[in-house]
């Protein structure tokens, strides 16, 4: 998978790129992103890419031009699956939009930055519009950072154990279960005797519970929603144990 960012501050995404997971992943050939400095298409040679918004109002908004070009640059290339436009209005992003995204092979994300950008750009050009939560933040960067992690994690052989994220939270509308290591006893706590047992049916009978009882107590919403989907469990599951 390619995904391709436009921004006007690139050094924002220089670390969250460089190590760990999507290091690998792009080390290994599994994937490439590719930041673009949306000042290389400035419409001056003064560097401007943004302009004051019409109707008056405090705040600067990114101009047509130079999203144009980079927009039509990249898509002279290659065909993108979605070009995604990070916005506080947006929809709200989850694990569903991220399982969704992993199946394309190209992607275009644009950084909302200053007011956001023109919205002839967003009516042209845009086919996805996401938000990471109802906050507001300086830029679209770390947002955009936060959708290649969750998307290029899913992809085979990114993840050394390959059944990883499908166990992660939120795959399955439940919360992940608590996970333990070594030691066995620490501070009088001990590990549950059932992941110690060796009885792989017996461990994943408990962590189904585990998973349901800690959505039910903090995730309200999605243990419902989970509940709703399956009929077929009783509404004695994820009672703590």
């Amino acid at each position: 998978m390619r995904i391709d960012i436009i921004t006007c501050v690139p050094k924002l995404l220089e670390g969250p790129f460089s190590h760990s997971i999507l290091k690998r992943a792009q080390d290994n050939g599994l994937a490439e992103i590719v930041v673009h400095d949306l000042r290389k298409y400035a419409i001056n040679k003064h560097g401007q890419i943004d302009d004051y918004a019409y109707g008056y109002g405090a705040g600067m908004v990114l101009m047509v031009e130079p999203v144009e070009k980079c927009i039509t640059e990249l898509q002279a290339e290659r065909d993108y699956d979605e070009i995604i436009y990070m916005t506080p209005d947006g929809e709200r992003f989850e694990q569903r939009i991220a399982n969704q995204l992993s199946m394309g092979e190209n992607l275009m994300i644009l950084c909302g930055h200053y007011k956001g950008v023109d919205d002839r750009i967003r009516q042209k050009f845009i086919t996805k519009e996401i938000s990471i939560g109802d906050y507001v933040l300086s830029g679209g960067e770390l947002g955009a950072a936060v959708i290649a992690d969750a998307v290029l994690r899913l992809l085979p052989g990114v993840l050394n154990d390959e059944t990883s994220a499908l166990s992660d939270s939120f795959q399955d509308d439940l919360l992940a279960p608590p996970v333990f290591t070594r030691p066995a006893e620490y501070d009088g706590m001990n590990v549950p005797e059932v992941l110690l047992s060796g009885h792989e049916a017996k461990i994943a009978e408990w962590r189904f519970e585990q998973s349901l009882q800690r959505t039910k107590e903090r995730r309200p919403d999605l243990y419902q929603k989970f509940m709703d989907a399956h009929p077929e469990i009783p509404a004695k599951k994820g009672k703590k144990k």
